[in-house]
């Protein structure tokens, strides 16, 4: 059982990324599984043998048990219906019960794995532009359903056709033996047969696929919901949630009930040509035996491969339905989850050296595929251990500079270069290992206080990540943090995203997460937006010490908090349009100064006024 198990690495990379046509992305999701699939195939069309034997073994006895009569036939047949009763008891079982254990434990445990890994893995490495495109619900679903599929696609078909075709042709072959006629009826019904299956499973394929689609529209729908429940119930909108959910129902049943209508015809027409087959084939033996043509166990074996092949048939193009649906799946999958990456390392690319954090920016452009420009040309020079400040309206390209140097999308012109290697010639892992960012919007995993500070530094201690947090200010709150399950301190799990913390709670803990991870380049996106005055105000002090010795890049709003800057860069409409220390840019009385004049009292006076 274990050596069955393990037949197949389940968890193997796959060569390159996956293909967009369906043959070649089979290929892609099951290289390596071949040979068991293959050895699969073999028992199966051994299985198929083995179904016809059992027909004419019991023709053949029949025959001989009819010459011999009653009183010779225990004593001259024994040793060969013991053969036969081998053949029932030993052979036929130990085939079916191998190609069961091949199945269930070879290939079925396998390739699920197998494929949904290669998939996840290909879809991790998507730049943010992906993400931002579509549901993540509907993503996962894909990648699920397109695994689920290319699993019963294969174990479906192993274990049918290669039964089928060893059965049809050996049934072909023995109604041959008894009269060609009797070959021939088997013939045409088997082309009519081949006839029906073409017509039925192309349509059969394409509205699965269509069924797939606004299978995922409804996942889509129902997390994109869930998601934002906090917003829905703040604007009292679950009636309107509720109607999106029902049309997004409402197309699937539509695309589920022309499935069925296909589905239900070819059950009807299959069952009707099913019929037929007994009736022709056991009558034409009759008919042949009245003649003097055919034998009394050609009969039975006639009646046997008849009533089989229309038992069969049913059972056949049932699982052939079941397996063109799910290639429609599939096929659905390969158009959200096989999209090459646009983000990748170059072929020569390698981990950056030791970093002393020198970041430049030379003419670099990027509008997100849009006309309008993020950045138009941005130049600015960053020395190492230089702590500069990026200040701007919304929309004046702060955000987009730092996810450009972390390579979340590459430059459409220009280039962005640590210690003087433009960053398309770093593996993206090596350099943002050397980044540590905390972002406005902090994201949190569902998992312990410890394992979301840990991330920062996998290989921390306790004793570390718990010092972090100290530094950080959130050690006191963890320690009374409590999940449902009645896990606490380090311990409790924070929720999906981390909804259990306040927003200044869950900055605290991606600090102490960026801490602990200690790179020599510090990005900070409103780091401290979410935090009170007294709270922020000592966290200051822990960033002065965290800042110490590195480059720090600070985006912030809230302009008291980067007053103490060594530069402020001033942009606006994706270009640097002032620059210089928190007082000269007062004494400039420009853009700056208007910010900071609308900070410091700018409001309350007009109020006065």
């Amino acid at each position: 059982m274990k050596r069955l198990a393990n037949l197949i690495e389940s968890f193997a990379h796959a060569e390159g990324p996956p293909p967009e046509r369906l043959g070649a992305f089979l290929r892609w999701a099951l290289a390596g599984a071949f040979p068991v699939i293959g050895g699969m195939l073999v028992i199966s069309v051994a299985t198929g043998v083995t179904e016809v034997g059992a027909a004419w073994l019991v023709g053949w006895l029949i025959d001989h048990a009819q010459s011999l009569g009653p009183e010779a036939l225990f004593a001259e047949l024994w040793p060969v219906m013991l053969a036969v009763a081998g053949f029932f008891l030993v052979l036929r079982p130990a085939v079916m019960g191998l190609g069961a254990a091949v199945t269930a434990l070879g290939l079925q445990p396998n390739l699920y794995p197998l494929v949904l890994s290669r998939l996840n893995r290909h879809v991790l490495g998507q730049s943010l532009s992906y993400f931002d495109d579509d549901f993540a619900g509907r993503i996962s679903q894909k990648a699920q359903q397109s695994a689920r599929a290319v699993t019963e696609v294969v174990t479906e078909t192993v274990n049918t056709f290669g039964f089928a075709v060893a059965a049809v042709v050996g049934a072909g072959i023995l109604m041959a033996a008894v009269n060609w006629w009797l070959a021939a009826i088997v013939a045409l019904w088997i082309g009519a047969y081949v006839a029906l299956v073409r017509h039925f499973l192309p349509r059969v394929r394409a509205r699965s696929k269509d069924r797939a689609a606004a299978r995922a529209v409804v996942t889509g729908q129902i997390v994109d919901t869930i998601s934002n429940i906090a917003t829905v119930k703040l604007f009292a909108h679950g009636d309107f949630e509720d109607r999106a959910a029902l049309n997004a129902l409402a197309g699937y049943r539509d695309r589920t009930i022309r499935f069925g209508s296909v589905a239900a015809a070819f059950r009807f027409w299959l069952m009707l040509l099913a019929g037929t087959l007994p009736v022709a084939l056991l009558g034409g033996a009759l008919w042949f035996w009245s003649q003097g043509l055919a034998t009394a166990g050609e009969i039975a074996t006639a009646g046997l491969i008849s009533t089989r092949l229309a038992q069969m048939s049913g059972w056949v193009s049932m699982t052939a339905m079941g397996i063109f649906a799910n290639i429609g799946e599939i096929e659905d999958g390969i158009r959200t989850l096989s999209p090459r990456h646009r983000v990748i390392d170059a072929a020569h690319a390698r981990a950056p050296d030791a970093v002393r954090g020198a970041v430049a920016f030379e003419d670099v452009r990027f509008g997100y595929g849009r006309r309008e420009a993020a950045l138009d040309g941005l130049d600015l020079a960053i020395a190492p251990g230089e702590r500069v400040a990026l200040v701007g309206r919304s929309g004046a390209g702060k955000t987009t500079a730092v996810s450009l140097l972390l390579r979340l999308y590459d430059v459409e012109g220009g280039r962005i270069t640590l210690d003087g290697t433009d960053i398309r010639d770093l593996t993206q892992d090596g350099l943002r290992a050397q980044i540590g960012m905390v972002r406005q919007e902090t994201a949190m995993f569902n998992r312990s206080a410890m394992e979301n500070i840990r991330y920062g530094s996998p290989q921390a201690s306790d004793a570390e990540v718990m010092a972090a947090a100290e530094r950080a200010h959130a050690h006191e709150f963890i320690l009374g943090l409590r999940d449902f399950k009645g896990r606490t301190g380090y311990g409790a799990h924070l929720g999906e995203r981390g909804v259990k913390l306040s927003g200044g709670q869950r900055q605290r803990i991606a600090l102490a997460r960026v801490i602990l991870k200690n790179a020599p380049v510090l990005v900070l996106d409103e780091a401290t937006s979410a935090l009170d005055s007294e709270v922020e105000a000592a966290i200051q002090d822990t960033l002065e010490t965290v800042m110490r010795g590195k480059t720090v890049l600070a985006i912030a709003h809230r302009l008291s908090t980067i007053a103490r800057m060594d530069r402020i860069v001033v942009l606006d409409a994706g270009r640097i349009v002032e620059e210089g220390s928190h007082a000269s840019l007062l004494a400039r009385n420009g853009l700056y100064a208007r910010f900071w004049n609308r900070q410091s009292g700018g409001f309350i006076n007009l109020a006065a006024e």
